[in-house]
């Protein structure tokens, strides 16, 4: 079993008593030492600022031109904290047991209560970034509810949270630039982690304008990179979002934890096209206000408005009434699934439902509802073409996000020392699904308010040396290794470009391991996966050269790492023989068609041992233990 490092003591106490007997290093000689980030989103923008201005030297990098580009500017919906300003029972204790409950009891107690705890202080340190957050009448910021929740806790700024939000870190990481406490990489990708007698000491990289490749060594190295829910090609995620770092360093030894957990997001603008790129989500805020339903006659072609209420199943609300349009993600996707499977779906293809706000409309007035959601109904339209505010918008699930990633313990460390691992990047604090919001505050919270206390813990009994381990043969190596596999995929010469090859892996894992898996469809994907990918290294084309600007060459290197990490998430899937939120095992569920988890079986972390390509991982197990909540069949009803 592995050791997550739990701090002894009552769940209040165990953070602030582990801060307190954590080692520190004083401000003098924090300048003696080198930390890598890599990732500029919310958690790694926060984490490199926090440690920059805390004294420490410290380098970032980031693929983008800017920071400002990070995937995290995407999020729209909001960010969750437990100040209860609405009064309407909101606590610490309620939003840990909200965020523990939606992730269906498969996360750790321990992380998410320090999750809930550093919340609040989020808020604070936003508003005071000057993060443009909406406020009420009143004066006080406003809060609005998302799905898993009875209570308002959600704070916002309009439908852009996620821009504002990276808008405030990013300021903070500039003043570190400027203050020349950090060193910003942009246009450069990390493409391998070196490891020097056990311990994370550095990262190769390669320059995405010169393709120069170079390493650079430090006492410690954290990658805050994000997830990897592109993997199944069509999602809500950018395009430029993959797993090369995190699989890259799984492969020098970190474990990789629960890959199979991954969220299907139920607001999203359903497929257009066969050879549509990416999708586009529609915030989970948009479900406050639009009611979500279908015609209750299968294959009813009759417009939106033609379709009288009496003929109209507005199912959420009918079978889950305690929490209606906002059950989490997982429940509301499948369900929406259901119902086109049953032929009750919407639009040309039927693979759609309503989201309407007609209701709200009427009591509450456009006028108001273009206040809250003015640039989502402004984005749906130029999308789609039609007016949300006078007919339904159209929606189906999408791939969003993913709770799985690397292996670490209470003190954010993977299990090789020296790696730390922080926001979507790790698996740590949302178990089987993730509820809406909490993204955001995960991100913040790891680097505003706990990482800049564990890697201190870590770095206090490590001596600095960051100049002379670069002299190791293991970065020349490594760098070798980066290079030899830029040759073989620019010598390959073959006729199927990489988005085919990534397109056919994307569909294969959606229909086995998407939003329902079972195991004929696990096994049967377990099969093909290597096809593909002998195909790919057999018949890739990748045009240029290695010693240019050239984008095909970036995409199949990490379309390369999705061929070897989609087997993982399908091997997880079939391990797990249960179902628990995101993963839903078709032959494990309720009389009622709910998620039918195995306690005395499953209640564990699977961290999987990379051993080679095309050969069984182990997997290690960290068992979750419950001492302050009582597992229970999560029912929303």
């Amino acid at each position: 079993m592995l050791d997550s490092k739990i701090p002894t003591g009552t769940l209040k106490e165990k953070w602030t008593s582990h801060k307190f007997n954590n080692k520190l290093v004083n401000p003098a000689n924090r300048r003696k030492y080198k930390i890598i980030v890599v990732g500029t989103g919310l958690a790694g923008a926060s984490a490199a600022a926090s440690l920059g201005e805390m004294g420490y030297h410290v380098e970032s990098f980031c693929f983008q031109d800017s920071p400002r580009r990070a995937h995290s500017i995407a999020a729209q919906g909001g960010i969750n904290a437990a100040k209860n300003y609405p009064n309407d029972g909101d606590s610490v204790r309620r939003l840990f047991y909200d965020t523990i409950k939606g992730g269906d009891f498969r996360s750790r107690e321990a992380n998410v209560y320090r999750l809930a705890e550093v919340s609040n202080n989020i808020i604070d340190q936003c508003v005071g970034q000057g993060v443009p957050f909406a406020h009420e009448y009143s004066g006080y910021l406003d809060n609005r509810s998302f799905g898993g929740a009875q209570v308002s806790r959600t704070f916002y700024a309009r439908g852009q949270t996620g821009q504002q939000l990276l808008l405030g870190a990013y300021q903070a990481l500039m003043k570190e630039v400027g203050k020349k406490n950090v060193i910003l990489h942009p246009r450069t990708e990390m493409l391998d982690l070196v490891v020097v007698d056990g311990v994370a000491r550095g990262i190769v990289v390669r320059d995405l304008i010169t393709g120069k490749i170079e390493s650079h060594a430090a006492d410690a190295v954290v990658l805050a990179t994000g997830g990897y829910g592109n993997v199944f090609y069509l999602s809500t995620n950018a395009k430029g979002c993959n797993v090369t770092a995190t699989w890259r360093a799984h492969k020098k030894g970190a474990f990789f934890a629960n890959p199979c957990y991954t969220q299907i997001h139920p607001t999203c603008i359903p497929v257009h096209g066969d050879y549509q790129s990416k999708l586009t989500l529609m915030s989970e805020s948009l479900r406050n206000d639009g009611r979500v339903w279908v015609p209750k006659k299968p294959k009813d072609a009759r417009p939106a408005h033609e379709i009288p209420e009496e003929d109209r199943d507005y199912f959420l609300e009918r079978k889950y009434p305690a929490f209606g349009n906002l059950v989490p993600r997982d429940i509301a996707s499948r369900n929406v699934k259901e119902q086109c499977d049953a032929g009750r779906g919407v639009g040309d293809t039927g693979m759609a439902v309503y989201l309407d706000f007609k209701d709200a409309i009427a009591r509450l007035g456009e006028d108001l509802i273009k206040e809250r959601y003015g640039n989502l109904f402004d984005m749906y339209a130029k999308i789609t073409g039609a007016n949300p505010y006078k007919t339904p918008m159209m929606i189906y699930p999408a791939v969003h996000y993913t709770m799985g990633g690397l292996w670490v313990d209470y003190n954010l460390m993977s299990n090789l020392p020296g790696l730390f691992v922080v926001g979507e990047a790790n698996f740590s604090d949302h178990g089987a699904n993730r509820l809406g919001a909490s993204a955001l505050m995960q991100g913040l919270a790891d680097g505003y308010f706990v990482l800049p206390y564990t890697i201190a813990n870590y770095l206090a009994q490590v001596k600095p040396n960051a100049k002379e381990i670069i002299t190791r043969g293991e970065f020349k190596q490594a760098e070798a290794q980066v290079s030899d596999k830029i040759k073989k995929l620019l010598s390959i010469k073959g006729k199927t470009t990489v988005d085919e090859f990534h397109r056919q892996l994307g569909h294969l894992i959606w229909e086995k391991c998407g939003m329902a898996r079972n195991e004929a469809g696990l096994k049967e994907a377990l099969r093909l996966i290597p096809q593909i990918r002998e195909r790919f290294w057999n018949d890739v084309c990748v045009l240029g050269s290695g010693e240019e600007f050239n984008q095909a060459l970036e995409r199949a290197g990490r379309v390369a790492d999705f061929l070897e990490f989609g087997e993982l998430i399908c091997l997880d899937a079939l391990e797990r023989q249960e179902s628990c939120g995101g993963h839903f095992r078709e032959e494990y569920q309720t009389p009622e068609g709910e998620a039918l988890r195995r306690d005395d079986l499953f209640s564990y972390v699977a961290a999987w041992q990379f051993n080679g390509v095309g050969q069984a991982p182990t997997l290690h197990k960290e068992e979750l233990k419950f001492e302050e909540v009582h597992l229970a069949q999560r029912s929303y009803k």
